[in-house]
């Protein structure tokens, strides 16, 4: 035979043999397998036992070394859907930025949502530490990152805990939730009346891990085999209802009599119809994966929840509150909570041994999720960003202060809390500079305003309230009537009209408080230009005259003060004589300094008489009312308003009304009191005792000063002067006074009125409020914003106070006469006859004391050597008319 052959014939033989030989050590191994199982089973157990205990430590070293960014949102801060898809992948990126032999479960990055004492909800970034130059960026362009310290676990006596976890159909996504209104806005509800005085706590985790590739596809192909085992289940349900419909229809009584009737040919045979059972669908992949079809965005997340409270039932009310937040997301899949109830006991994380494993993942930010908790980036839009400014956050009590007597607080209205509680709010001194209220006649403005006042009165400061009006004065005495304010309180009320009633005076050219005199002469000049509308341009001359006018009364009482004789200064009354009488006008030029007196000697001759009524007749008007003459025309008064400020006086000043005259007088008020505040950098800063100057009427007082309000809005600040406006037409306010208002602004707030009105304000707080829902507020409602901590607060909804809730026990209406008469006396008021006589007398009292030898008297500049430019005294009166007219 030949070798081929041979070989051809043994090749099955080979084949068995090695078959044989297989089997017979497959079954060897098996045997061997049997008897020695336990050994291996332990074996196998240790193994398992040991990787578990190096994934554990691997992934608790890993996570020990964590980074902590917080992100702070402005009050501006909208996004988009882009916005959130690019951080989304920054977060998936940033958890995958461990070391290489980090565990699976270990490369995660959180997002703690907490609501505490501090903030209403603050968003943190938590991931691994070589992630945080990635963590420190962020796509939202009005998102401000800054790291943080990791969060102290306070320790409160009572603590729910739960697990969240996607339930549903897989491959199903979560509930497309829009941007506008805020999707955070129900967690932010659900814990806005948190109080952090019974030690509220909330905080929400959520832990974002990438999706394994190979825990991907085998979960793909449980979802593709589970669609075809329904197709299948589908398919025969279907043929069973066939058969079933079948057999029903051959059994019907119309069956058998078209049987009977109908010839066999014609019915088309005979026997029982053949029924083809319907094939199982075709499986659409992509539709039955959903969301699994694709890794990009795919991740796999767990959501934790912890309440706690020192009192008993608050936390388990907060954490159905959030779980009723999280229902927002509830589609065909929903994120709900973890555990199961045997009656009334909820077994679940807050149990053991859940717990254990709850307070792991708390802790250290490991991530077990259920096998179906796979979400894609733009499902979880809602939780991947700060709040935005569609949110309503709730306003904390750290937030800002409550108001209680004595801590340098000034009330600011009442504020509803979620809670339905009310307290009163407040702002600190230090951070209330300027303030402007706007809205309707009789709706809370002056009311706010006078609770202020009494608070700071009764706080030992100093302040000045300007009145029209003076209905505001009758209304706060009751609660002024007290021993240390009646020692301080200075009354200025230009309203009365009975000769017999009391009225305090003022000197605007007074140098009895050694005022610098170019300060004393530039408030008065610029108070009556302003008032008058003055100008360079329309009214150069008259402005000339009144300086020069003034400048030379100023001297003439520098040196009355001088020589002791304050009773003998001048008045603006006695401009007139100044410009008219030649006789005067000699003898107060006599008192000059040469370059002083040359300007009477040369340019005033040279001066029309015509020029002279545009600064005489203001004058005039002034003198026509007995109220404005007794008050002007006094040498010496009280109103003394840098004083005031420097011993913290509680000033009430009353004009008598809002007519040119008025005004005129408001604009010397207000102008000496830019010049007072001014004048305090002779001191220094620590020294400087804050003064607010409360505006009523801002209309009827911008006209006639409106340059020194700006000034003062401007300028004051830094030397410790506050002011306070309130108006019912804001854009009736000159342009600078409404600017410089809205710039410094500490607090803004406005009441019902029209929307052409209040849209200045709610245009500040840039659309938060809309004019529509502030022309409907209830009367004694304010929209408002506050500056606390150098932060704006607001704009809120408050009440404004009344003096009678905030200081009912305050009230003392039995000692108002007591209080008018100490304001009397604290200003040395006088009967308005008395000073009426006063001041149409003075001329000769000034005249007297002008005829005195003064210094260097007989000469111009006070050398006393004639012919050096002054006039020669010497000549008569004749000659001394002929000189000066």
């Amino acid at each position: 035979m030949e070798p081929d052959s041979v070989m051809l014939a043994s090749a099955p033989q080979l084949i068995w043999d090695i078959a044989v030989g297989l089997a017979q050590w497959a079954w060897t191994a098996t045997n061997w397998l049997y008897d020695n199982a336990w050994w291996l089973g332990l074996l196998a157990a240790a193994a398992w036992c040991g990787w578990a205990v190096l994934q554990h430590r691997l992934a608790a070293k890993a996570l020990r070394k964590r980074t902590y960014v917080e992100l702070q949102p402005s009050r501006q801060f909208e996004t988009t859907g882009e916005e959130i898809l690019r951080f989304g992948a920054q977060l998936i990126r940033a958890a995958s930025a461990g070391p290489w032999w980090t565990p699976r479960n270990a490369r995660t990055v959180r997002i703690r949502l907490r609501a505490d004492d501090t903030k209403p909800l603050s968003y943190r970034i938590e991931g691994p530490a070589s992630a945080k130059h990635l963590l420190l960026q962020t796509p939202y362009a009005r998102v401000r990152t800054e790291p943080a310290r990791p969060v102290a676990h306070k320790k409160c006596t009572h603590t729910v805990r739960a697990v969240f976890a996607l339930h549903g159909t897989p491959g199903a996504r979560l509930r497309d939730v829009p941007l506008e209104p805020d999707p955070l806005q129900p967690l932010i509800d659900a814990v806005a009346d948190l109080r952090a005085d019974l030690g509220d706590l909330a905080e929400v985790c959520l832990d974002i891990s990438p999706a394994a590739t190979w825990r991907l596809r085998a979960r793909r192909w449980q979802v593709i085999d589970t669609a075809r085992q329904q197709a299948r289940r589908q398919s025969r349900r279907e043929a069973r209802w066939m058969t079933q419909d079948a057999a029903t229809m051959e059994d019907a009584l119309s069956w058998q009599l078209t049987k009977l009737t109908v010839p066999q040919e014609k019915r088309g045979g005979e026997g029982r119809r053949l029924l083809m059972t319907p094939r199982p669908p075709r499986v659409d992949r992509d539709k039955a994966l959903g969301k699994l079809v694709e890794d990009t965005g795919l991740v796999r997340v767990q959501l934790l929840v912890r309440c706690a409270s020192d009192t008993v039932g608050r936390a388990e009310r907060r954490l159905r509150h959030i779980e009723a937040a999280l229902d927002v997301y509830a589609a065909r899949t929903r994120l709900s909570s973890l555990g199961f109830s045997l009656g009334p006991l909820r077994l679940g994380p807050d149990r053991w041994p859940w717990r254990v494993r709850f307070d792991e993942r708390w802790t250290s930010g490991l991530i077990r999720p259920a096998r179906d908790s796979w979400a894609r980036i733009e499902e979880l839009t809602g939780l991947l960003k700060p709040p935005t400014v569609h949110a309503r956050l709730p306003l904390l009590a750290g937030d800002i202060p409550t108001y209680a007597p004595g801590k340098n607080l000034l009330p600011q209205g009442w504020y509803r809390g979620p809670d339905g509680r009310e307290r009163l709010v407040a702002t600190r001194e230090e951070d209330t500079l300027f303030e402007v209220q706007v809205g309707k006649a009789g709706w809370g403005k002056t009311m706010r305003a006078l609770v202020q006042a009494v608070a700071s009165a009764h706080g030992s400061r100093g302040l000045a309230f300007v009145d029209p009006h003076r209905d505001s004065w009758a209304t706060v005495a009751p609660y002024l009537a007290h021993g240390g304010i009646m020692r301080r309180a200075w009354l200025f009320d230009l309203t009365i009209r009975d000769p017999q009633d009391r009225l305090a005076c003022w000197n605007p050219l007074s140098m009895t408080g050694a005022q610098a005199p170019h300060e004393v002469v530039a408030a008065t000049v610029d108070a009556f230009a302003t008032s008058l509308g003055w100008g360079d341009a329309n009214a150069p001359r008259a402005i000339t005259i009144l300086t020069k006018a003034i400048e030379a009364l100023v001297a003439v009482n520098a040196q009355a003060v001088a020589a002791k004789s304050e009773d003998c200064q001048a008045t603006v009354f006695q401009i007139r004589p100044l410009l008219t009488d030649p006789v005067f006008r000699k003898l107060v030029v006599d008192r000059l300094d040469a370059e002083a007196a040359r300007w009477w000697m040369t340019s005033f001759p040279e001066i029309p008489k015509d020029a002279l009524p545009t600064v005489l007749n203001p004058l005039d008007r002034l003198a026509a009312s007995p109220v404005i003459k007794a008050f002007l025309g006094s040498p010496t008064g009280s109103y003394d308003i840098r004083q005031a400020m420097d011993r913290s006086k509680v000033v009430w000043i009353c004009p008598a009304g809002t007519s040119p005259t008025d005004r005129l007088l408001v604009s010397l008020l207000v102008r000496d009191l830019l010049r007072a505040g001014l004048s305090r950098r002779d001191t220094p800063a620590r020294e400087r005792r804050s003064f607010r100057l409360y505006l009523d009427e801002l209309i009827s007082l911008d006209g006639a000063a409106s340059s020194s309000l700006a000034e003062i809005t401007e300028q004051l600040r830094k030397f410790g002067v506050r002011m306070h406006g309130m108006t019912q037409l804001l854009h009736r306010l000159s342009s600078d006074v409404r600017t410089a208002l809205l710039q410094n602004a500490s607090c803004l707030s406005t009441t019902a009125g029209s929307i052409e009105a209040i849209r200045h304000i709610t245009d500040e707080w840039g659309g938060q409020v809309n004019p529509a829902d502030a022309v409907e507020l209830d009367r004694y409602h304010h929209w408002a914003s506050f500056t606390v901590a150098g932060k704006r607060v607001g704009p809120l909804l408050i009440r404004g106070p009344e003096l009678n809730e905030v200081f009912g026990n305050l009230a003392r209406p039995g000692k108002v006469r007591a209080l008018l008469a100490a304001a009397h006396t604290n200003t040395g008021a006088r009967p308005l006859a008395s000073l009426t006589a006063v001041a149409s007398s003075h001329e000769i009292s000034v005249r007297s004391f002008l005829t005195r030898p003064g210094p260097g008297s007989g000469t111009g500049d006070g050398s006393g050597k004639p012919g050096t430019g002054g006039p020669d005294t010497s000549t008569d009166g004749n000659q001394s008319q002929e000189q000066y007219v």
